[in-house]
């Protein structure tokens, strides 16, 4: 049996491991367990955005926009490899919301967001390069600021901090049982074929969309409903430069966002989601009205056979009535403070990740908030500077094309200069596995980021699954194997 922690955390989603580094950031000696990858479910599956949510001031939630608004601006700041500003189009639709309408909610918007951004400007899209994309119907609209966050690597990265500071991420490790006791916590993991129990004075409860279920272990049954968001990715539209936030006539709205330079990303639905939350799937449904969404707008129409990429995730929202579209993005902290503390993490957003865990800390009684604009790992640098670091970079390492020193960048940031090391040819970073992988940055992956295959690689530390075939794929996936019998032996 492992020592007595001071806080065991279950679920490695963003709220999860936000909690958990938070703790040891204040000094606390703190585990957490996921059963399955980091970021494995809800949080790789989002529209990958730190945003106010415009369209929720219809729904009058004018708190959780300005928390998310100000969060965005400390999230920009704390994480400029992994997250950047980005200027969204609305396009005017005479047929939907009026135009009063949308210029009063932007201009609320703006002012709910203080001045971290540039301002909503209207626009002409008979001039403007991004009516280009659209249909010449779409005369007017508006432009704003929103932005942009790799959601997986916010996880992993979170993950790397915990440890850093000295708590301890636990991966592939499934909790199966837990008891209460007068003065601590006994947990139950199955990891490796084997069961491990550990002990804590507080439990908290962030398992997303598992949150109800593993709710009924300990003893709080709490509700959550369950929102299934699926995405699809189809090649780079013609002159896409600019994200774009279409209006559909069924009081929805769509994101089209340009995506890993080549792609563009279009999404999200909402659908109540029935059976597990490891089983959402994009169906063929969603994909066909995604495509009809957009096509509404689009002048050259895209089709599901432009499809390269799926994916879906369960949003756990707080239990309420209506609409899936109107339920409230909005958390709750459920805290039963018995002799053995537990805390229970109900709904959330990725914006709102790290004030979540801050009050989380707080609710469970510990002082001393510094997350706030507290750098990740590789991103204590000033964005400006980003591309005289990529021009440094391909100075120092001939071989690196600019696409290539970017994407280190805005993966790793600084922590970039570790993977390339004194490297002068690519050969010095090892196996080449296609689409500028190496194995100086699979190894890097392995040992400070929690990756064990090649899909937590190809798909949630990197999004280079889009540009790999099957033999680099399960070349990747054997190299990655012998490494890990590697270290089992040398262990």
């Amino acid at each position: 049996m492992s020592e007595t922690v001071d806080l065991f955390v279950i679920g490695g989603g963003v709220n999860g491991v936000g909690i958990a580094r938070d703790a040891a950031g204040r000094g606390l000696r703190v585990t957490l367990a996921e059963m399955n990858d980091l970021a494995s479910a809800t949080s790789s599956a989002s529209s990958k955005l730190i945003h106010g949510g415009l369209r929720y001031l219809e729904f009058y939630e004018f708190r959780l926009v300005r928390e998310s608004l100000q969060e965005r601006e400390k999230l920009l700041a704390a994480m400029p490899h992994i997250a950047w500003p980005m200027r969204f189009v609305l396009p005017h639709h005479s047929g939907l919301r009026p135009d009063w309408m949308l210029r009063s909610g932007l201009f609320l918007y703006d002012r709910l967001g203080g001045r971290g951004l540039p301002g909503t400007k209207r626009v002409d899209l008979r001039g403007h390069p991004a009516g280009a994309l659209l249909k010449p119907s779409f005369r007017t609209g508006f432009e704003y600021s929103d932005a942009w966050v790799d959601d997986a690597r916010l996880v992993a990265l979170n993950a790397r901090d915990t440890v850093m500071r000295g708590g301890r991420i636990l991966t592939r490790a499934k909790v199966v049982a837990t008891a209460r006791h007068a003065s601590h916590w006994e947990v139950n993991v199955e990891r490796d074929g084997r069961i491990e129990t550990h002990r804590a004075r507080k439990l908290v409860n962030a398992a997303g969309p598992w949150a109800g279920d593993l709710s009924e272990k300990t003893g709080d049954a709490h509700r959550l409903r369950l929102v299934r968001g699926s995405h699809i990715v189809v090649p780079r539209l013609p002159g896409h430069d600019q994200p774009y936030i279409l209006q559909g006539g069924d009081g929805r709205i769509v994101f089209v966002i340009p995506y890993e330079d080549d792609f563009t990303l279009i999404g999200t639905t909402e659908a109540e989601h029935d059976g597990s939350p490891g089983e959402a799937e994009c169906s063929p449904a969603e994909a066909q009205y995604l495509v009809d969404f957009v096509n509404d707008y689009l002048a050259t129409p895209v089709s599901t056979d432009q499809v390269v990429w799926t994916y879906s995730g369960v949003r756990p929202l707080i239990d309420s009535e209506g609409s899936a579209r109107s339920a409230s993005r909005d958390y709750q902290l459920a805290y039963d403070d018995s002799a053995a503390p537990l805390l229970t993490v109900l709904g959330g957003k990725l914006t709102t990740y790290r004030k979540l865990a801050e009050s989380a800390l707080e609710t469970l009684g510990y002082t001393g908030r510094w997350t706030a604009r507290a750098p990740l790992p590789g991103g204590a640098y000033n964005r400006k500077s980003g591309p005289r670091m990529v021009g440094t970079w391909m100075q120092r390492h001939p071989f690196l094309t600019e696409a290539w020193a970017r994407r280190l960048l805005r993966s790793y940031g600084t922590e970039a200069e570790t993977i390339l090391g004194s490297a002068t040819e690519a050969s010095d970073l090892g196996r080449d596995f296609g689409a500028t992988l190496t194995e100086a940055e699979v190894r890097h992956l392995m040992r400070h980021e929690f990756a064990v295959t090649a899909e937590d690689v190809l798909w949630r530390r990197t999004k280079l699954g889009l540009r790999v075939d099957a033999e680099q794929v399960a070349a990747l996936e054997a190299f990655m194997s012998e490494a890990r019998a590697e270290r089992a032996a040398a262990e």
